[in-house]
């Protein structure tokens, strides 16, 4: 699947902290629960380490983050805490696992972390690498088994050096065989992270359906992703809007993270930031300058049970030449065009309206590392505040997209996109 961040620094060896939180999962006949410092602690966060300020106002408690002293500190600040990302390297970025040598130094530079990190209050868990199961198309059929012996072994280890935190390892979601090769090779695991998206639904049956027998945290989920997706005649996925989204972000949460109490310790929503990865509008929560999506709105609810008191702009649907995304849209060079947005405030805030043309990406690192955003098309449109377009397609041929976004004045902001392809 994906991605996702990480944020390898470490602590300097001087550090030291207050007293470290103790953190326990028990089980209570079938089910298991989170128990941070005596108390029942069910996860509400997001990976990142933005904006962590509304996290907290808007009722998150926790971050996915890496060990880097400042970004814990000001989470620490504000009663957060932090599920820590450990570097463990995955085949993908060049990790070789029959390299003995290579092994034992990410173990000691694993445990040096550790040590360096335990006592840290805002330490929740630790998390051994992200999607160490996921390879690049093309380059192999099979990852290799022997990452899960490395896991293990830092897993056993961290128990030794830090009593008070649990371990686990993050995967991109489910199957049976890679249940098959973590329940045989890694018996030290606390519970398991998974990530993921369109298939959120499917998580606990599979879970328990493979044979796992310990509790889970979703570590990464949010929109449906652009590999899940319907794709248009060119191959382009098709991006949901973000009313869309934010409908996806509800039912997720409600039918899985809420609803699995038994196994499901808690969740982490992704992302709670901007993003660029297929486009700069998939996977953010907020747009470059911090405006809020109406996920956010949603999160917003979930974790407090009250609705903000002024909510995101609602896009219902956006057409181009009186078609959807979904129609296969061909324009000419230079061809006139007609798109229309349909957008509603639940305030009745007035709109400002904003519109550009971005080509179609063509190169898509993992997990949008170092991806570029398009730069949008000059001289296209003229008069972008509008919720009825016309503008002219480009002259050169091949696949764009046509993006608009919704604003409320409020700190919030709605957004869609429709490809299209120009050829003669």
């Amino acid at each position: 699947m994906k991605r996702t961040l990480f944020l390898l620094l470490t602590f300097c060896a001087t550090t030291t902290f207050g007293q470290p939180s103790v953190v326990r999962i028990t089980k209570n006949k079938d089910a298991f629960q989170l128990i941070r410092n005596g108390k029942p602690y069910f996860i509400q966060g997001a990976v990142g380490n933005d904006y962590l300020v509304k996290l907290k106002q808007y009722g998150g408690n926790s971050i996915r983050t890496g060990a880097n002293r400042q970004n814990l500190n000001r989470a620490d600040s504000l009663g957060l805490t932090a599920l820590v990302n450990l570097p463990v390297r995955a085949e993908r970025d060049g990790m070789n696992y029959d390299d003995a040598e290579a092994v034992k130094k990410q173990h000691d530079r694993v445990m040096a972390i550790v040590r360096q990190t335990k006592d840290h209050p805002v330490v929740l868990m630790w998390a051994l690498g992200n999607e160490l199961d996921f390879i690049q198309a093309n380059v192999k059929d099979h990852y290799n088994t022997k990452v899960w012996d490395a896991v293990n072994a830092l897993a056993k280890e961290i128990h030794q050096v830090d009593p008070n935190h649990p371990v686990m390892t993050v995967v991109g979601s489910i199957n049976q065989e890679k249940m098959q090769d973590l329940l045989t090779k890694c018996p030290d695991l606390d519970l398991l992270g998974v990530n993921e998206y369109g298939d959120l639904d499917r998580i606990p049956e599979w879970l328990r359906k493979f044979g796992w027998q310990k509790p889970y945290a979703v570590t990464e989920w949010g929109p449906t992703g652009f590999w899940q997706v319907p794709k248009t005649p060119w191959k382009a996925p098709i991006e949901e809007t973000s009313s869309m989204k934010a409908d996806q972000y509800r039912q997720r949460y409600e039918r899985v993270i809420a609803a699995d109490k038994a196994m499901c310790l808690g969740s982490f929503v992704f992302l709670w930031r901007q993003h660029q990865e297929r486009t700069h509008t998939w996977f953010g929560m907020f747009d470059a300058q911090g405006l809020e999506t109406e996920a956010v709105d949603v999160m917003h609810y979930e974790w407090t049970g009250r609705w903000p008191a002024n909510r995101t702009p609602r896009l219902d649907s956006v057409k181009l030449d009186g078609k959807t995304a979904y129609q296969g849209i061909y324009m000419q060079p230079g061809q006139p065009g007609q798109a229309r947005v349909w957008v509603r405030d639940p305030e009745g805030d007035a709109l400002q309206y904003n519109w550009e043309v971005l080509r179609e990406g063509t190169t898509f690192p993992y997990g949008g590392n170092g991806e570029k955003r398009p730069p949008a098309i000059p001289d296209l449109i003229k008069e972008p505040n509008t919720s009825q377009l016309s503008f002219q397609a480009p002259i050169e041929e091949g696949a764009y997209r046509l993006f608009v976004y919704a604003y409320d004045g409020k700190g919030h902001w709605a957004t869609a996109n429709i490809p299209f392809y120009v050829q003669n």
